[in-house]
């Protein structure tokens, strides 16, 4: 158990160990986190400032813009700054504190992108019934339902990494704390942990993908009774969401459905679902969406007419 172990630290050992190719790394993910925070913060404010996006499709997306950039802020700051180092340490505390914040935040992005299907679903398959169904009480009530879940699974991972005993290697194959990376640094059989490790994250990740691919396919289905327009307004707004499901769950599912085994690729793969995603969503997002772009300009416009009343 935890008290047991000897390890009161591990050495993260990176992407690389080249100074050259670690100052590079620097200035990728600085630029990558920089943009996540700007475009995601941006569709926060967006949303929270105009009355023309009050539906309940943009009371989610305020909520995945928020988890992805809390997403991305439990792995890059702390990338950015160990790329300077020549040697990346961290506590075991903070290990902890990392695998517990990534899961959660993590499966709140799983959990909202279910709920913008739903929404999706009863907007276009049930449009009459629509906003007497996705009120705003019973949109707050899923919101908060999707937090209490991503809690509960990130305590079992938490409950998982606390059973591992640690009493030698301390070096971690990886740029941040997970799992798997400490699955094989562990001094025990690690089987049935591995097993419930699968059938947690990676039974959270398939069997929401195949939730979300049926939900789509049956929406896809319906826009044959729709107008031409409406089809095409429709069809637009769910290819956004389509694209940011396959660019997430993707790399998730190759991560965490298999057994205990890694392959050199693994590191580029979490960077894609860790980082690089969470910075696509606003761009996918507000490149697609009319409606978005629209609200973002009159926002900027309001800060140019309040900046030369100054």
């Amino acid at each position: 158990m935890w008290l047991n172990n000897n390890v009161t630290e591990f050495i993260l050992l990176g992407l690389t160990q080249d100074p050259f190719r670690k100052k590079f790394l620097f200035a990728m993910f600085l630029l990558f986190y920089m943009g996540t925070l700007l475009g995601n913060l941006l569709i926060i404010a967006t949303i929270k400032t105009s009355q023309a996006l009050g539906s309940p499709m943009y009371f989610f997306l305020f909520y995945l813009s928020l988890s992805d950039t809390c997403f991305s802020t439990t792995i890059s700051p702390r990338t950015i700054v160990d790329s300077l180092l020549k040697e990346a340490t961290i506590s075991f505390s903070e290990c902890i504190i990392q695998v517990f914040t990534f899961h959660f935040f993590g499966c709140l992005e799983i959990f909202i992108l279910i709920l913008m299907a739903a929404d999706r679903y009863v907007a276009i398959c049930k449009p009459l019934h629509y906003m007497t169904i996705m009120n705003r009480r019973v949109c707050g009530m899923l919101v908060a339902i999707a937090w209490v879940g991503s809690c509960v699974h990130s305590l079992v991972q938490i409950f998982l990494a606390l059973s591992l005993p640690f009493c030698g290697p301390n070096e971690i194959d990886h740029y941040f704390c997970d799992l798997q990376p400490l699955l094989k640094l562990a001094c025990s059989d690690t089987y049935m942990i591995n097993l419930l490790l699968v059938s947690n994250s990676g039974a959270i990740c398939t069997v929401s993908f195949l939730m979300l691919m049926v939900s789509y396919v049956i929406i896809l289905r319906s826009l044959r009774n729709h107008s031409a327009e409406g089809r095409r307004k429709a069809l637009s707004t769910c290819v956004s969401h389509i694209i940011v499901v396959i660019l997430f769950f993707g790399p998730c599912i190759f991560i965490y459905t298999r057994p205990a085994t890694t392959f050199p690729m693994d590191k580029m793969i979490a960077i894609f679902y860790s980082i690089g995603t969470p910075l696509l969503n606003p761009l996918i997002y507000t490149l697609r969406n009319a409606e978005v772009k629209n609200a973002m300009k009159k926002l900027w416009r309001k800060k140019l007419v309040s900046d030369d009343r100054k």
